[in-house]
C-alpha cells in the first residue's frame, strides 16, 4: 500500500529553492569521484537549473509531509534528471519517479548516468533499462558515462 505522506506531483515556481537545495546535496553525495560537483556552489546550482534545467525540462517533485525530497526532470522521452535527497535514498522514490517516466513516456525512455554511479545503475537496470553506449560526458565533467534505454 502506498504512503500517503509520499507524494509527487507537478513542479511549482514556488518549488525551486528546495529542488536546488535537493539536488545539490544529493549531487555532492553521489559524485565524491567528480572533482566539478564538489566544487559545485549552491549559488552556481541555482543559476544551472533555472537557466538549463527549469527552462528545458519539465519537472515534477517528490514530497514527503510537503517537503520536497526528490525530483524528475524530463525533455520528452528523455530522463534528463533523477535525484533524490540522501536522507530519502533507498526509501522507493527513485522506483516512483522511474515508474512516473515510464508513464509520461510509454514508448520509451533515454537516460545517460555516470560509469561510477553504481546505485543509479542498478535502479535503472533493475527497471528494465538496458545500457547501449558508454562514453563520455560533456565538459565541464568529461567522466565516462553510459547511455541507457528502456522500451516496453
Amino acid at each position: 500500500m502506498d504512503d500517503p505522506r509520499r507524494r509527487i506531483r507537478p513542479f511549482r515556481d514556488a518549488d525551486e529553492p528546495a529542488v536546488v537545495a535537493v539536488w545539490h546535496r544529493s549531487g555532492l553525495a553521489a559524485y565524491p569521484y567528480l572533482p566539478t560537483w564538489q566544487a559545485l556552489t549552491l549559488e552556481h546550482a541555482r543559476r544551472v537549473f533555472h537557466e538549463v534545467i527549469r527552462a528545458n525540462c519539465a519537472i515534477w517533485v517528490g514530497t514527503l509531509d510537503e517537503d520536497i525530497v526528490a525530483y524528475l526532470a524530463m525533455n520528452g522521452s528523455y530522463l534528463d534528471r533523477l535525484y533524490v535527497d540522501p536522507s530519502e535514498w533507498r526509501k522507493g522514490w527513485g522506483t516512483r519517479c522511474i515508474n512516473l517516466a515510464k508513464m509520461l513516456s510509454p514508448q520509451g525512455l533515454e537516460l545517460h548516468t555516470h560509469q561510477a554511479n553504481l546505485a543509479a545503475r542498478a535502479l535503472y537496470e533493475k527497471h528494465g533499462f538496458k545500457a547501449v553506449t558508454f562514453g563520455i560526458s560533456p565538459p565541464p565533467e568529461s567522466a565516462p558515462d553510459v547511455e541507457y534505454h528502456w522500451r516496453p
